[in-house]
């Protein structure tokens, strides 16, 4: 087999002569010999390599300062709005927070290896299943930097080679983490291909990326809805991923009023602008004209704007008339969407209609409505009596995540190490035949 340096120069030349089908073979190639490397790699060489990251990082801290401010430089001249420039910027603080990431991962279980469920045969062999990687994770993002050192990290722990294709904006940035990344895997002995990051602003990288399932195993795409519906349509390799984050918190008639108002305020405005943050509050009407008022008054002072169904408005005056789109709509901002309903029945009934299976919650005290609401509520995390927004890789234990699935078939909920694994049937006999 051709070496990771061969490809790597390959690829390079391709690049320099313009030809971006070529150059994505070549990464492609040079990641799926670069998985075989890795399935051998045991978790002591692993964590090897991401240590030798995280002091590589540190030390060419001024150098990703530099490259991000280009970055920035750029992302006014192209008039990028406040929150993206927000999310791209790097500083000490951002890049402390990458290196103990990077430290955090590698103290993590390696899930690569794990055997469970063995038991014996009437015919003597035992049976049971080995967690391995799933091979070459391609991973389409956009604007965040850290995303790069944050996919990388997990992806390699997890025994996967990646390939990494960040947006134009920042560029610069992950070129400079890219570096950092390569010096950290030859610090450690594992192939360069083992962490590649498109070094190509040119879309047509994207279209051949989720177009090579002879090299790449699954793609995982995080960043706005059009880029998901684009690769969802349009890949020819699986995709882990979730488009909307339409949640819900549900407040049932006996529903501890405290509790209440402590959730559903947190799940709207602790954050505005992430996929677990509620932007459909649903109350049960016997409690709506106790409930909604306060509830107002605490969203007024995070200056809120609320939008009503007619209940809501006979109750709330200062809220406007909310449409079928407000229903369907992930805001992102600090703007709330209420329904009064008559009973979980109609609230489901709504949730089924208009989420999007992310993440959704209950306040309750009856046990019996809690058990019903996360039987029928078809979402990828169901809550009862507390905040959507612990929907979370870290907040569930996994210890990072390199995204949320809401589908069905492998993946669902926050991804962490285990789920960029999967599991294949292994068998142990001592010279049995099949009679």
């Amino acid at each position: 087999m051709r070496g990771s340096d061969t490809f790597q120069q390959d690829a390079q030349h391709h690049l320099a002569a313009g030809d971006v089908p070529a150059y994505m073979q070549q990464l492609g190639q040079s990641a799926r010999a670069a998985a075989s490397a890795l399935r051998r790699a045991d978790t002591h060489v692993k964590n090897q390599a991401l240590a030798a990251m995280a002091k590589r990082v540190d030390a060419a801290r001024s150098d990703i300062l530099q490259a991000n401010a280009q970055d920035m430089q750029r992302g006014r001249e192209n008039g990028l709005d406040n929150a993206l420039l927000d999310r791209l910027a790097l500083n000490d603080q951002r890049i402390d927070a990458m290196i103990e990431g990077l430290r955090q991962v590698a103290a993590l279980p390696d899930p690569v290896g794990e055997i469970d469920g063995m038991s014996y045969r009437p015919s003597g062999i035992q049976v049971g299943k080995m967690r391995v990687p799933l091979g070459v994770i391609g991973i389409i993002y956009e604007s965040r930097p850290n995303v790069t050192i944050e996919a990388a990290s997990l992806c390699l722990k997890s025994g996967n080679a990646c390939v990494l294709r960040g947006g134009s904006e920042a560029s610069a940035s992950n070129a400079a983490l890219s570096r950092c990344l390569q010096a950290g895997l030859a610090d450690a002995g594992l192939p360069a291909g083992s962490v590649q990051v498109v070094a190509t602003t040119d879309r047509a990288a994207v279209g051949e990326m989720i177009s090579m399932p002879a090299y790449i195993d699954v793609i995982i795409p995080r960043g706005g809805k059009s880029l998901i519906e684009r690769i969802s349509r349009d890949a020819k390799v699986p995709v882990i991923k979730h488009l909307d984050g339409v949640c819900h918190v549900y407040i049932d008639t006996t529903a501890d009023p405290a509790k209440a108002l402590a959730i559903a305020v947190n799940a709207k405005t602790h954050r505005y602008g992430t996929c677990n943050t509620m932007e459909t509050l649903l109350v049960d009407a016997p409690v709506a004209d106790i409930l909604l008022p306060e509830l107002a008054r605490a969203y007024a002072e995070h200056e809120v704007e609320l939008r009503g169904c007619e209940r809501t408005r006979a109750l709330l005056p200062q809220a406007l008339d909310a449409t079928d789109a407000d229903w369907q709509a992930e805001y992102l901002a600090p703007i709330l969407a209420i329904k009064v309903v008559d009973g979980i029945e109609e609230a489901i009934e709504h949730i089924e209609r208009y989420g999007s299976h992310h993440t959704d919650a209950i306040v309750t005290q009856d046990y019996s409505l809690a058990r019903r609401f996360m039987a029928e509520v078809d979402s990828s995390s169901v809550i009862v009596n507390a905040s959507t927004r612990f929907a979370d890789g870290f907040e569930y234990g996994l210890g990072a995540e390199i995204g949320i699935s809401t589908d069905k078939l492998h993946a669902r909920g926050p991804v962490g190490l285990e789920g960029l694994t999967t599991q294949k049937y292994i068998v142990l006999g001592d010279g049995q035949v099949r009679q």
